[in-house]
């Protein structure tokens, strides 16, 4: 048996995925996304404000911008509120006192002159803190803990300098030699040597490798040019800068003071500020001149102040981008690795999950634009918002009528329920049963035997009448009371599922939508879908009539329907002008000419039914009126239920003949 290769399972590893994307995260549910936006747009929101209100709000439980930008905002007012900016001033005081006190006990134990010499210069020490440390800066201590602890003021000054320029100076320099003190004021005359020498237009490309190669490790994002050295420095130091800005008057002087201190050497504030200048020439653009008022009671050291700065200045860059309220903004200007460092990797998620799919919007062809560019649904999604609206359609009539959905569209015509022998051009499905009885029983009766072999003379197929064939005008009410009454979204979404279910499932028929107003006209369905709320007077039914008897004239072979959703009584007709007149309450005009009409459509055998919303009562005296005046039919359905209704009645129609 062959040798299998062993496994040292305690050498086994778990950690994130790092290979890029997720292979098992789920797909962008475009399906969510589309539902969402073309909620929006049957209310009469505009496809471009409702895909960025949908990527502001969020969708299918993910966070959208809004609350990234709140999670933002509110951390950085955290980090205003939590801390102050007098971390530095406040160690070095607690250092100073400390060494000042043990010095004082030793001197204390002297007996020589010298000692009460001391003793007197200890008590005329500045109340400053930076000028006591200056003045203390030649004094002879005698108290080996007060001169350590002298020193580690020094020490620390010149560590939290070089940390707000270079983010984790401070750690690495703790318990530095001398030597690496002097290697750190080598590479920032060295640092400030190639950005003069670039300030100044030369060629700095080897002057930047023998830079790195010599000083690589104070630098361990590896920059790969000057320019992106600078930029990464000039960051840094911007905040700096800023929290300078952000110091009362008095914080800044004792800083200043105490810098000639640092490493006990005023050379390192002499390259610093040096560097700073260079820094400012290069990057004016950076922010150097504002501050922030920090009113908690951490304090934070220099560089852990200009930490907190460049992450306050990249939370309110982030809070811009997310916001994407200015002019031409793009969720591609969401930096996701700044984003991931500040909230986490669940908000870069959740950001790229949102930009993935406002891709795969356009990309799939859910959202193209119009003639004039505008942003719009396209063919494909008004045909997925229309499988939506059938679907819950369906599930409505399912739960009444014990019917079902089928993706079947049907065949050359109605089964009968009988068959008859197969013809040649016969195109009729098939009657399985009865074919291979056919083929049993013939052969049982030859001498021959099984098996049983299925010959022409066999076959049977089903009886089919023919399919018929309607010329369908549905007629919607757009007047104002719809969008009051909060019955214009629903009329959407079943003019939406109807126009779906003809062209899916009844492609012989003829569909042709007419909205009316204060006058009508015909519409495609995305015209209505994307239709903005129409705030005027008039319920035009005779216009709109007038327009579904066109219709059906134009299709003389097919069964006439017509389906009419309205909440109103006819308060406007057309003259003969081509004019609307409106006037309420109805004038005896515009119900005579309606009535005109509905006695045209009736006289063509029209099958005539009103979806009656509302409580209107002149509403229902006319459509009860005009539904036995034409042998027609009254639905009034809750709002919820227009759309069964009216597909219902769609599917009777085309029933009853």
């Amino acid at each position: 048996m062959a040798d299998r290769p062993s496994f040292d399972l305690r050498r086994a590893h778990y950690g994130r995925y790092a290979g890029g994307p997720d292979p098992l995260a789920p797909p962008v549910d475009l399906r969510a996304a589309l539902a969402a936006i073309g909620d929006q747009v049957l209310e009469g929101v505009s496809p471009r404000r409702a895909l960025r209100e949908m990527l502001r709000r969020g969708f299918a439980g993910r966070r959208g911008l809004d609350a990234l930008a709140e999670q933002a905002n509110r951390k950085r007012r955290e980090m205003l509120r939590r801390n102050n900016l007098g971390g530095t001033l406040d160690e070095v005081k607690r250092l100073l006192d400390a060494a000042v006190l043990e010095e004082r006990q030793e001197l204390a134990r002297a007996l020589d002159d010298e000692a009460r010499f001391a003793e007197l210069q200890i008590a005329e020490l500045s109340s400053s803190p930076a000028k006591a440390v200056q003045e203390l800066s030649e004094y002879d201590w005698r108290s080996g803990s007060a001169r350590e602890k002298y020193e580690q003021i020094q020490d620390l000054l010149g560590r939290e300098m070089l940390d707000q320029r270079f983010a984790g100076m401070k750690q690495a320099l703790e318990n530095a030699t001398d030597a690496d003190r002097l290697r750190v004021e080598e590479m920032l005359r060295d640092l400030n040597a190639l950005l003069e020498s670039h300030e100044r237009g030369e060629d700095t490309g080897q002057q930047f490798e023998d830079f790195m190669d010599r000083h690589g490790e104070f630098f361990p994002e590896s920059p790969d040019s000057v320019e992106e050295l600078i930029d990464s420095l000039a960051r840094r130091a911007a905040a700096a800068q800023r929290l300078r800005n952000s110091l009362t008057e008095q914080q800044r002087q004792e800083l200043d003071a105490l810098a000639q201190q640092a490493f006990g050497s005023p050379a390192l504030a002499d390259q610093l500020a040096r560097l700073d200048g260079n820094l400012q020439a290069a990057r004016p653009g950076e922010d150097w001149e504002s501050g922030r008022e920090f009113r908690g009671d951490n304090g934070m050291g220099l560089g852990e102040g200009t930490g907190a700065l460049a992450d306050l200045a990249e939370l309110e860059e982030l809070s811009e981008a997310l916001s994407q309220s200015y002019a031409g903004a793009e969720l591609d200007d969401i930096d996701l690795d700044v984003l991931a460092r500040q909230l986490g990797d669940e908000a870069a998620a959740s950001a790229k999950t949102l930009a993935e799919l406002e891709r795969a919007l356009h990309d799939q062809g859910l959202l193209d634009r119009d003639p004039e560019g505008r942003l719009r649904l396209s063919p494909a999604a008004m045909r997925r918002l229309g499988q939506t609206a059938l679907k819950d359609v369906a599930t409505q009539l399912s739960g009444r009528t014990g019917g079902r959905d089928t993706r079947r569209a049907g065949a050359a015509g109605e089964v009968t329920g009988a068959s008859r022998p197969w013809a040649f051009g016969d195109t009729e499905p098939w009657d399985v049963t009865r074919t291979v009885v056919n083929a049993v029983v013939r052969s049982a009766a030859s001498e021959s035997g099984p098996p049983v072999r299925i010959s022409v003379d066999d076959v049977e197929v089903t009886e089919t009448e023919q399919r018929t064939h309607a010329a369908v005008a549905l007629l919607v009410d757009i007047s104002f009371s719809m969008v009051m009454e909060g019955r214009w979204v629903p009329m959407k979404r079943t003019a939406l599922a109807l126009e779906h279910l003809v062209r899916s499932r009844f492609r012989g028929d003829d569909l042709q939508i007419i909205a009316f107003g204060r006058y009508a006209r015909t519409m495609r369905i995305d015209e209505l879908a994307g239709l903005d709320e129409v705030f005027e007077q008039g319920t035009n039914l005779h216009h709109g009539l007038l327009l579904a008897g066109r219709h059906l004239r134009r299709h003389p072979a097919a069964q006439p329907v017509v389906l009419i959703v309205t909440d109103g009584e006819p308060t406007a007709h057309l003259e003969p002008d081509g004019e609307p007149y409106f006037d309420y309450p109805p004038h005896p005009l515009t119900l005579a000419r309606t009535v005109q009409q509905l006695d045209a459509l009736a006289r063509m055998d029209a099958q005539i039914t009103f979806f009656k919303l509302g409580t209107d009562p002149g509403l229902a005296r006319f459509v009860d009126q005009m539904a036995r005046r034409v042998a027609g039919r009254v639905v009034a359905p809750e709002l919820d239920g227009l759309g069964a209704a009216v597909i219902g009645d769609y599917l009777t129609s085309r029933r009853r003949r």
